[in-house]
């Protein structure tokens, strides 16, 4: 007997952005047998394809159940419908409530067992305002409506990895977030997510907040107060974990092979070095979810969405992330 897996479900992500343009592109170079359908707006990635000149047709579906997975169509669960098409590079409502109800969409058909992930094309948190939606971005509203407390950033490329202890909130905020059950959380999804990633024994690095991790206390308490207790408390759970590490250098150790991921205390602190090796290559994995979820790790790209230049290599090594984590979680069932 065979475990069969579902279909990964794409969202469309924000029809005015480089969303539709790069999951088109992704689609035509997927080998045969995939199993993928966009919950979007059929209209919106008929134009994708015409702007990407991809031989691929744009099929309609009603359900889930009707898919076909045939080679040369792009299957299209219709969660939003335009009469007129949003212009490319703007910021509006209406952009920003379809790019919403596909994600809902998603989450729901996720619980449900229907689809097996979900991979995000990017949205644009001011076209969400302006819908009404007040969530910071993707990983508040998967967690909200997947019924969760707990999540966190895995972002990644090929060289290094890392988990944000917080997200999306200001500078002020996230010192503030630095408390001892949040670098356990942390550092506890770090280890399970390189896990799943490969890494039988990763090696989890821990980041200091402060510069230099405090250098002792004379820059900052937190690392001598709250960081390094959590370290500690996290080796006693067997996982081997270490630092406070300088946030200026622990990225360059983790590159040289030191570490197999790192936790970084704040937004900033682990994107820029992922997104300084490349856009084209980084990956947004969030942990914590009853379902697999990844994303590319770069923006709507308004200033050059609608003229079919967008790079879609992250969104395909996103795909293949996608593929390895539901394969990773259901390889008890598969025979």
């Amino acid at each position: 007997m065979t475990y069969s897996l579902g279909p990964t479900s794409i969202t469309m992500g924000d029809p005015s952005g480089v969303g539709p343009e790069i999951i088109v592109k992704t689609l035509s170079k997927q080998p045969p047998g995939s199993r993928n359908i966009v919950f979007g707006c059929p209209r919106v990635m008929q134009r994708a394809v015409e702007v990407t000149s991809v031989n691929l047709q744009v099929r309609t579906l009603k359900a889930v159940e009707d898919a076909t997975f045939d080679r040369n169509v792009i299957e299209v669960l219709q969660t939003s419908f335009f009469e007129d098409l949003p212009l490319f590079g703007e910021v509006s409502k209406g952009s920003g409530k379809s790019s919403y109800d596909a994600i809902i969409s998603s989450i729901s058909h996720a619980l449900e067992g229907k689809v097996n992930s979900i991979v995000t094309a990017p949205i644009n948190k001011e076209a969400l305002s302006l819908a009404g939606i007040e969530y910071p971005g993707h990983t508040e509203i998967l967690a909200k409506f997947s019924g969760v407390d707990q999540v966190a950033m895995l972002l990644g490329n090929g060289d290094i990895r890392t988990v944000l202890v917080s997200i999306h909130c200001s500078l002020s905020e996230a010192i503030k977030a630095v408390t001892f059950e949040a670098q356990m959380k942390a550092i506890r999804f770090a280890h399970d997510g390189a896990i799943a990633l490969g890494f039988p024994q990763p090696r989890v690095a821990v980041a200091g907040l402060n510069p230099h991790a405090g250098e002792g206390g004379l820059f900052g308490k937190e690392e001598i107060e709250t960081i390094s207790p959590a370290i500690e408390a996290a080796k006693k759970e067997g996982i081997n974990a270490s630092g406070p590490w300088p946030g200026d250098t622990v990225f360059m150790q983790a590159r040289l092979g030191k570490f197999d991921i790192v936790v970084a205390q704040y937004h900033d602190q682990g994107l820029i070095p992922v997104k300084y090796m490349g856009l084209e290559q980084g990956v947004n994995i969030t942990l914590g979810l009853p379902f697999v979820r990844t994303s590319p790790d770069h923006g709507t790209a308004f200033d050059i969405a609608g003229k079919g230049v967008a790079d879609a290599t992250s969104f395909g090594i996103a795909m293949n992330y996608a593929k390895q984590l539901v394969e990773e979680k259901n390889k008890d069932k598969m025979l």
